[in-house]
């Protein structure tokens, strides 16, 4: 299994335990909150999106990955979403492990 595999089925599983937030709003809103451990960003959001949601990450030290496009994302997710933020620091810190090997 590549790392990309891996860190999508983790994005599904934090999906069915709860520990996702999925969509502009909602993500930017945990971002604000600090309640957000790791954001998501489909690799061919727009530019105004992407970079509003690496300021405001990078802002609160919250960790980025962007390699993804909105097809993998939507369909690891099981919804049509661009932006994703991780909840739980487990599942974070797992898939920034992942995809920084």
């Amino acid at each position: 299994m590549t790392p990309k595999q891996a860190c999508l089925n983790l994005l599904g599983l934090s999906g069915r335990a709860k520990q996702q937030i999925a969509g502009e709003g909602l993500t930017l809103a945990a971002i604000r909150n600090q309640s957000a451990k790791l954001v998501l960003i489909a690799s061919d959001a727009g530019p105004t999106t992407a970079k509003k949601f690496h300021d405001k990450a990078q802002f609160y030290d919250v960790p980025v990955i962007d390699t993804f496009t909105k097809a993998e994302l939507s369909a690891a997710a099981g919804k049509p979403r661009t932006v994703f933020a991780i909840t739980d620091r487990g599942f974070a810190e797992k898939m920034v492990a992942i995809m920084t090997h």
